[in-house]
């Protein structure tokens, strides 16, 4: 797999794709006038493209490469991540905490977190998602790297450079219009393709019933790659206990409910009942995800058995079984969902730190026209920050594991603060501020420790469910020890108040 299977057909196919993306993000940058414009897409979005962004934005080539791979290791228990790990969380957030999110106004969740607390929660949150979101751009263009080197042979670097530089085009000229516009192309083209490998990979197995025969005969190590629900003792990172506990309650919730990457779309919409269909738009397409991504990982333990890393199988799967013209078509998709997940952590960590850093505490009293180009300069930033990054994804069994160990670390302190902060009036910012705190050095102390009081060998919901459960009970003690903040509570306790917005942080 050293050598290049692209055709002619496939190049063209692959090349027209990406100058289409770039020449698309240059022509929407002509309507775009504002930081409105810029960051939230004038507030114009249809419901129907940003759910497509949304769930395309969330499953990304990481989950194509993630997601395949893990199957491949650990079996069919993959599809909690998106069966239960999403669609009920979704289903909550369209009818609670979006709908009061777009009420307010703002552009990011730290803005809110900021009006509804204190400024020190606000710019503490910007800080840690924006460094973690930098990460996560590495892990990304990895990805990237990994699949384009295993199909084409390109070195891992002058690859990410690549990607990085069609990404950075169209997201830097065309902001969330053209995320959002873009993503709906890439998401019918990564179901598409994703549906191709899958099903060319069953017909050459013989079908679903011989797969699940071959490989239950494969060993003891497959005998829990069939079930759902997997005992608390098996090798496998994701038995029940952490699914229920660290997935259901902490993890799902906190990336759609609190990630800025998937909810400033849904900040973009037209009106607060488009906001709403939008995410329920995007659960409905989320109930197909888990065949088309977690089926190649199965197919590949009987087509490609004894692979040292489980994220070769899905580039594998396209360099092995697709004649020309389709590989093309195949690899235009995996590009989409890779292109997807880039554009949004790129458009998102500059909103934050446009918004939330450098005009909540440098300058303020600036035109829209400049936070807009300052907006640019962070996407320029981040974007670097993300190519330099990307070789450290590669230190961890499993580029799905990587990516839900960085989120381990902050989603469940910054669940519990956002959930408090809309469900209980009587939290405060002492109290948000301590949580936030002590709940990100409680995950990041077990992660440190992890070998030592953790037998999984991917341990990152555990992490999560104990550090929401410690940023939660802080966040009550502390708040319940210092004095209320009688205006603010008297605002949470009416959801349809919408005297928030336009409010600055204080």
């Amino acid at each position: 797999m050293g050598t290049s299977k692209l055709t002619v057909i496939d190049m063209s196919i692959i090349i027209i794709y990406l100058v289409g993306m770039m020449w698309f993000g240059l022509k929407v940058s002509k309507s775009i006038k504002t930081d409105r414009d810029y960051f939230l897409g004038g507030k114009k979005l249809p419901w129907w493209a940003i759910g497509m962004s949304m769930v395309v934005s969330d499953i990304g080539a990481l989950d194509i490469v993630g997601v395949a791979g893990t199957a491949y290791l650990y079996g069919i228990a993959m599809a909690n991540f998106e069966w239960i790990g999403c669609i009920p969380a979704m289903i909550i957030g369209a009818f609670i905490f979006i709908p009061f999110y777009w009420r307010t106004g703002v552009f990011t969740i730290p803005e809110f977190l900021g009006r509804r607390y204190n400024q020190f929660v606000r710019t503490t949150v910007a800080l840690i998602v924006g460094i973690f979101m930098a990460f996560l751009l590495g892990v990304f263009l990895y990805t990237a790297a990994k699949a384009i080197n295993i199909l084409i042979g390109w070195p891992e670097y002058a690859s990410i450079l690549i990607v990085a530089f069609v990404v950075g085009v169209y997201t830097l000229f065309g902001g969330l219009t053209a995320v959002v516009y873009t993503d709906v192309a890439q998401c019918v083209i990564m179901f598409g393709g994703s549906a191709i490998i899958l099903i060319v990979a069953l017909l050459k197995i013989g079908g679903w019933g011989e797969l699940v025969s071959a490989v239950s005969s494969m060993g003891d190590q497959y005998a829990h790659h069939f079930e759902l629900m997997v005992p608390i003792d098996s090798s496998t990172p994701y038995g029940w206990a952490g699914i229920l506990f660290g997935l259901s309650f902490v993890l799902s919730p906190a990336y759609w409910l609190g990630n800025q990457a998937i909810v400033q779309r849904t900040l973009g919409a037209r009106s607060e009942y488009e906001a709403k269909k939008s995410v329920l738009w995007g659960a409905f397409l989320k109930l197909f995800i888990p065949i088309i991504l977690v089926g190649p990982g199965l197919a590949g333990i009987v087509l490609h058995p004894g692979l040292e890393k489980g994220d070769d199988i899905y580039p594998t799967l396209i360099h092995d079984l697709l004649p020309p013209g389709l590989t093309g078509l195949v690899f235009a998709a995996f590009l989409a969902a890779l292109m997807s997940s880039v554009d949004s952590y790129l458009n998102s960590a500059a909103t934050l730190w446009t918004k939330d850093i450098y005009q909540a505490l440098f300058r303020p009293d600036k035109s829209d026209r400049h936070y807009m180009l300052v907006g640019k300069t962070f996407i320029a930033i981040f974007l670097v920050m993300g190519v330099l990054l990307a070789p450290v994804a590669g230190r961890f069994p499993t580029i799905y594991g990587y990516f839900q160990t960085v989120f381990s670390i902050f989603q469940g302190p910054l669940l519990a603060i956002i959930s408090l902060g809309l469900l209980w009036p009587r939290a405060n910012g002492p109290g948000a501020s301590a949580g936030l705190i002590l709940g990100v050095m409680t995950s990041s102390t077990l992660f440190w420790i992890k070998d030592q009081i953790f037998t999984a060998p991917e341990p990152f919901l555990y992490i999560a469910w104990w550090a929401f459960c410690a940023a939660l009970l802080i966040t009550i003690v502390v708040s319940l020890a210092t004095k209320p903040d009688i205006e603010k509570s008297k605002r949470v306790i009416n959801f349809r108040d919408a005297s928030w917005e336009g409010e600055n942080s204080q």
